[in-house]
Order: structure tokens, then sequence, then C-alpha cells
């Protein structure tokens, strides 16, 4: 998987976005998930602000 990211982001129009991935704390069990998702830069802060 991270083959395929790492080409769609080497991509000519593929330069101004970024991988997260931000580690939540589910509610029911207490166990941490992670979130990955693939965003605009200027969209990284937004992203990591939410809960």
């Amino acid at each position: 998987m991270a083959k395929k990211v790492v080409a769609t982001l080497k991509r000519e129009g593929g330069r101004s976005v970024v991988k997260c991935i931000k580690m939540i704390k589910s509610p029911e069990t207490g166990a941490y998930q992670f979130k990955d998702t693939i965003i605009d830069k200027e969209l990284t802060k937004e992203f990591f602000a939410k809960k």
C-alpha cells in the first residue's frame, strides 16, 4: 500500500497533497485506532485539530 501512495504523491499534480495519519482512542474499548487520509497540504492543521 505504501508504494501506491508514494507513487501517487510523486506525480506531477500530486505534489501539493500529503498523507496524514492520526491516532484516535476509541471511547467504547479504550483501544487506539489509526485514521489515515490523503489531503492537501493547506488542510493538514484542520485535519489534526478535529477530534
